[in-house]
């Protein structure tokens, strides 16, 4: 014979608090120490699970945070993800992942399930929305932060490293260091990171009276950014320098002219990268780069989501976080360099 299913006040009961105080220890409200060991001890004992599907429709909130992300390839995003899990964890919400490819298409059927799941908020990884994307989630009252990428006339807060300052640091760091062929593997021209990593790099040998060797899209691609290094490296004037736009292809670069072109690094060609992702400091790489500080964004990311959740009428912001470069074996360091 099956057996009742234990209900919050038979937890109450047993744990000797009110039924609201269970609620609250479920829910992720503040309780008491004492309180929560109590009631889940209750719980555990008479079996009982909460029903999250029914109090979102007593609540009209269901605690869930749905992020989209592009792609995981780039070691940058697990990192960022875990981060943003725990961090949403500690304000008692969940979260919902979906991968989607970096296409319209894909990109509106995510966030349609997302709406149909009623989740509370919405962060786009490296995402971008269309106008009527962003009309959806705004009649469905559901709020969206960008993560890691802009977007003007969105309407949506966004979060990013300070990427013109970033790339500008980059060019400051090679022309100081003695450079003077020095090219550009950038990401991908369709994301506001690569644009603008681009442009403050561009920037920024200006100041030194330079021009990039070459610019050359990479599309945030192992693949394309390790024939990028080939292109590079058949010229007659072959770069000495090279600023790579992620470090996801900055490590397929290093990899295409160790192995394949025989060149050593930083002797014949100097190679810095974008995000400083553990396997940087690893010794095979020992890479040079620009960090975006993670921590910081998903601190702000977190808050400002939470923020449009409890006041719908708060207004977008755009919030950019400044990142150290961070200075290892794989670039020729400028005289007196230090971190």
């Amino acid at each position: 014979m099956m057996t009742a299913k234990a209900t919050s006040l038979d937890v109450a009961r047993l744990a000797g608090v009110s039924q609201s105080a269970v609620s609250r220890v479920f829910s992720g409200a503040s309780a008491s120490k004492s309180t929560a060991l109590k009631v889940r001890k209750a719980a555990d004992e008479l079996g009982y699970r909460p029903n999250s599907l029914a109090r979102a429709m007593i609540t009209g909130k269901s605690r869930i945070i749905g992020l989209v992300v592009a792609y995981l390839d780039n070691q940058f995003y697990p990192v960022a993800l875990e981060r943003l899990s725990n961090a949403l964890k500690e304000q008692g919400y969940h979260i919902l992942v979906f991968m989607a490819e970096n296409a319209q298409d894909s990109i509106s059927n995510v966030v349609q399930e997302l709406i149909d799941y009623q989740v509370d908020g919405i962060i786009t990884a490296s995402v971008a929305m269309s106008s009527d994307l962003t009309q959806r989630c705004a009649v469905a009252g559901i709020p969206v932060v960008m993560f890691n990428r802009g977007q003007d006339g969105s309407g949506h807060s966004s979060i990013t490293s300070a990427n013109v300052e970033g790339g500008r640091r980059v060019a400051d760091f090679l022309a100081r260091a003695g450079h003077k062929r020095i090219a550009h593997i950038a990401g991908w021209e369709g994301s506001s990171t690569g644009r603008d990593r681009r442009r403050g790099f561009i920037e920024g040998l200006m100041d030194h009276n330079f021009e990039p060797l070459d610019v050359l899209d990479g599309m945030f691609d192992r693949d394309v950014a390790s024939q990028a290094a080939r292109t590079l490296m058949a010229r007659a004037d072959a770069p000495d320098a090279i600023f790579v736009g992620n470090d996801h292809m900055a490590f397929a670069v290093m990899d295409t002219l160790r192995h394949e072109l025989g060149c050593k690094i930083p002797q014949d060609v100097s190679v810095i990268g974008y995000d400083d992702v553990p396997l940087a400091q690893w010794a095979a790489y020992d890479l040079t780069t620009l960090r975006q500080p993670v921590r910081r964004m998903v601190e702000a990311t977190v808050e400002t989501l939470i923020g449009k959740i409890e006041d719908p009428e708060r207004p977008a912001q755009k919030i950019e976080i400044d990142g150290p470069l961070i200075a290892r074996g794989s670039a020729r360091k400028p005289e007196g360099w230090t971190q």
